[in-house]
């Protein structure tokens, strides 16, 4: 008998729950409404800072702000066309001049540069 109070309890919740919904979707937006729509209006935070070739990371993973002046002799597993805009470490639009990096959280990485920890995108 106690499965089926149980089985009860759970309806009646339900019910309720579904009942108090109804009635939220039929009450006019208020101010809180209003307030929530005035933060979509925000400005929008501030873009991160760019990685420098001489940033202590950037350093050490061979980056370049361009692909094109990467000297393919000293970094042999360079090959032309690499570049962050199509690595998977990057996020972003197709045409984004400045990208997030996987390798520089916080920071963004030129679409046209290159470090030596590139992967191809699938």
């Amino acid at each position: 008998m106690s499965e089926f109070l149980s089985r009860r309890s759970a309806l009646q919740s339900l019910m309720t729950a579904g009942t108090a919904l109804g009635v939220m979707a039929v009450i006019p937006a208020g101010p809180v409404a209003a307030a929530a729509s005035d933060k979509a209006k925000a400005p929008a935070a501030p873009a991160m800072p760019h990685v420098t070739p001489q940033d202590p990371t950037a350093v050490a993973l061979s980056y370049f702000e361009d692909s094109g002046k990467v000297d393919a002799k000293k970094f042999p597993t360079y090959k032309a066309g690499q570049q962050c805009s199509n690595c998977l470490q990057s996020k972003g639009a197709a045409g984004d001049a400045w990208l997030a990096c996987n390798l520089f959280p916080g920071k963004m990485v030129a679409a046209k540069g290159w470090c030596k920890v590139y992967v191809k995108r699938p």
